[in-house]
C-alpha cells in the first residue's frame, strides 16, 4: 500500500503541479525564501511578497547586507515577523561562515535561525535532492485520511506516529518530487474541509473515504479559549508629525514601529488607561481627545481590540523606557516604518485625516 501510495501521488503530480515561481527556477536561496514565507500564510498571498523580495534582495549576500528595517518593510503584511528576523540573521551567518551557500545537509541546515525540522527537510529535499521527508499541515490531513489515524496529531504522540508514517511513505531519489505531491495535494484537494475525494489520485487506497470519515480527520486536541486584550494607543501630533516607537526586537511584533500605548486595567476607562500608559512609557503628561478609531486584529493565541485616540502633550520630553529607540515621523513618511497590522491601519487613518 506504501508504494501504490507514493507512485500514484507521483504520477499526479507530475501532470498537476501546481504552477509556483520558486518552481519555474528554484536555488537553495529560492526555496529557503519561499518556505519561510509560507509558514503559516497561504499561497497566494506569498507569491506577490516572494517575487518582490527576490527582486529587493536576489541572493544571500544581498540579503546580508540590508539592515533590519528594511527587511521589515519588505515584509510587512505577511505577520509572524520572527521569520523576517531570522532570515537575516541567517543571511549574515551565510555570508560569514557559509560563503553565501546554504549547507547541503539537513542537520546543518537545522542548525540556522528559523530553521525547524520541516523547513530544514523541504530545503534538503527540494532544492538538493537528498531523501529527507517533510511534515506539515497538509502532509498531517493526507496521511491522517489515507490511513484513519485516530490519534490527535497536534500531540507529542500524533507528531511521533505521523514522522514515522512518513518516513515507511518516502520514494528514495525523488523526496523533492514527493514532498510538493503530498502538499499539493492537501492544498487542492485533500482540503480541510469538502475534500475532493473523486479526483483524489490515492481514493482507491483512502480508508478515511471508505469508511466516511473524511471531515472527523485528522484528530485534533481541544482548543483552549482565546484570549481576549482590550488596548488603547495614542495619536502624538507636533506639526505635521507624529509620535511612534520602535518595539525591542526580540518578542511578539519585534523591531516594529508603533503607536504607544497599552492594555488596559481593570477598573480603567479607555482614556485613563491611556494617561497612564504614556506616563509609564514615555514620561509625558497627556491631555486625551477624540477617538481616532476603534481596530480588531486576531494573533494566533490572542485576540486585540484597540482604540487610538488623538492627544496633546502637556508636559514633559517624550523617553524611550518601554520601546527601543522613538522618533516623530512626517505623517506622509510613516509608510517608511515597518509597522504591524493594527498600527499601519492606524498610520492609513492619521494620513487621510491629515
Amino acid at each position: 500500500m506504501e508504494e501504490n501510495f507514493s507512485q500514484a501521488l507521483l504520477a499526479w503530480y507530475r501532470q498537476n503541479a501546481r504552477q509556483l515561481p520558486w518552481r519555474e527556477f528554484h536555488s537553495p536561496y529560492t526555496t529557503w525564501i519561499s518556505e519561510i514565507m509560507l509558514q503559516q500564510t497561504r499561497v497566494e498571498t506569498v507569491i506577490p511578497y516572494y517575487l518582490r523580495w527576490l527582486n529587493q534582495f536576489p541572493d544571500v549576500a544581498a540579503l546580508a547586507a540590508s539592515d533590519e528595517q528594511t527587511v521589515l518593510n519588505a515584509w510587512e503584511g505577511l505577520g509572524y515577523y520572527s521569520r523576517a528576523r531570522s532570515i537575516l540573521k541567517t543571511a549574515r551567518l551565510l555570508h560569514e561562515q557559509y560563503h553565501d551557500q546554504l549547507p547541503a545537509d539537513r542537520q546543518e541546515l537545522e542548525k540556522l535561525p528559523g530553521l525547524g525540522r520541516y523547513t530544514a527537510a523541504a530545503i534538503a529535499s527540494i532544492a538538493f535532492g537528498l531523501d529527507e521527508v517533510v511534515l506539515d499541515g497538509n502532509v498531517k490531513r493526507v496521511l491522517s485520511r489515507v490511513w484513519n489515524l485516530d490519534i490527535a496529531v497536534d500531540t507529542p504522540a500524533g507528531e511521533k506516529l505521523l514522522w514515522q508514517k512518513a518516513e515507511e511513505l518516502l520514494p528514495h531519489g525523488e523526496a523533492g518530487d514527493y514532498n510538493q505531491a503530498v502538499m499539493d495535494l492537501g492544498a487542492t484537494l485533500c482540503t480541510p474541509r469538502s475534500p475532493n475525494c473523486l479526483l483524489c489520485p490515492v481514493q482507491q487506497i483512502c480508508e478515511a473515504r471508505r469508511l466516511g470519515l473524511q471531515a472527523e480527520r485528522p484528530v485534533m486536541s481541544e482548543k483552549k479559549a482565546i484570549p481576549h486584550i482590550q488596548v488603547v494607543a495614542a495619536v502624538l501630533h507636533r506639526g505635521d508629525q507624529v509620535l511612534i516607537q520602535r518595539r525591542p526586537s526580540q518578542g511578539l511584533l519585534g523591531g516594529l514601529w508603533e503607536f504607544p500605548g497599552g492594555k488596559i486595567e481593570a477598573g480603567e476607562t479607555p482614556p485613563q488607561a491611556l494617561q497612564r500608559e504614556i506616563r509609564e512609557e514615555l514620561e509625558l503628561e497627556i491631555e486625551v481627545g477624540e477617538m481616532l478609531g476603534t481596530y480588531h486584529h486576531a494573533y494566533t493565541h490572542f485576540k486585540v481590540t484597540l482604540q487610538a485616540f488623538h492627544a496633546e502633550i502637556l508636559s514633559g520630553q517624550a523617553q524611550a523606557h518601554a520601546a527601543s529607540e522613538i522618533a516623530w515621523a512626517k505623517i506622509d513618511h510613516l509608510t517608511d516604518y515597518p509597522m504591524g497590522k493594527i498600527d499601519r491601519m492606524i498610520s492609513k487613518d492619521i494620513s487621510l485625516k491629515n
